[in-house]
């Protein structure tokens, strides 16, 4: 069943989405060869614990950090630790904050230092992916338009789109229905309605889309070693449009 928020409930969230934000403006200050993945995961609980809020993932099924910080070749899951950051880098931070009850949820992959070209690319697209979605959304639109609208934007540019990993909708519980792949058939799928709040969040791969988990059983990696980035937003569903709960005042301008 897919939940429509209250307008308190949405307060709630809205609350939750700028402490997600302002720890990704925090975190991106911070980013920069030699830093390690375990100092960025310390950063960000810091603030989200300063703001009366609780990080998200920490304990989720055991997972051990407040953040997941991907590098490189890693999708998503990856778990803060002694790794240094090198110039060149791309690093995918996902944060999640639970705010009185309820979760924010916001991804984004950043470069360090100087990033090659094609990876350059690899970022701007996926963004332009995530954006294209959230143009989508808007009451009565069906779900998987909006997931067209992201698969068209990747693969135009010669991207694959990762199919076992997906957006979802988010409240009370971190992980809600609907279920949101990032590819599918325009005009199929549940009918959006005001209210419902969704995390949308393209996961994107330079080579081919496939991707398997490492050892520590969290870790999502591609098998063909290619680099992959990761952005998402949560936003709330309106008549005309969607409220973006996780955007940055930097973002917005």
């Amino acid at each position: 069943m897919i939940i429509c928020k209250s307008e308190a409930e949405l307060r709630y969230m809205r609350e939750a989405g700028r402490i997600v934000a302002e720890t990704h403006r925090l975190l991106k200050q911070a980013i920069r060869p030699g830093i390690t993945t375990k100092e960025l995961d310390g950063i960000a609980e810091s603030y989200i614990r300063s703001q009366n809020a609780l990080p998200s993932f920490k304990g989720y099924n055991q997972f051990p950090a407040s953040i997941c910080a991907s590098v490189n070749n890693e999708l998503v899951h990856g778990i803060p630790g002694s790794r240094k950051l090198n110039d060149g880098d791309i690093i995918s931070i996902d944060i999640g904050a639970q705010y009185k009850g309820y979760h924010g949820d916001s991804a984004w992959t950043y470069g360090v230092g100087d990033v090659s070209e094609e990876v350059s690319r690899l970022l701007e697209v996926t963004e332009q992916s995530l954006y294209a979605g959230l143009a989508m959304v808007k009451a009565d639109v069906r779900l998987f338009t909006v997931s067209h609208a992201i698969q068209q934007v990747i693969e135009a540019a010669g991207f694959s789109v990762v199919r076992e990993y997906v957006g979802h909708g988010i409240g009370a519980s971190l992980h809600e229905e609907p279920q949101i792949p990032n590819y599918g058939v325009p005009d199929r799928g549940p009918r959006l309605k005001p209210g419902m709040v969704l995390a949308i969040e393209p996961m994107v791969v330079i080579g081919e889309r496939y991707v398997r988990t490492l050892e520590d059983n969290w870790t999502v990696v591609t098998v063909d070693n290619t680099w992959c980035a990761h952005f998402e937003h949560t936003v709330a569903v309106t008549e005309n449009g969607c409220e973006i709960f996780t955007q940055s005042r930097e973002q917005a301008g």
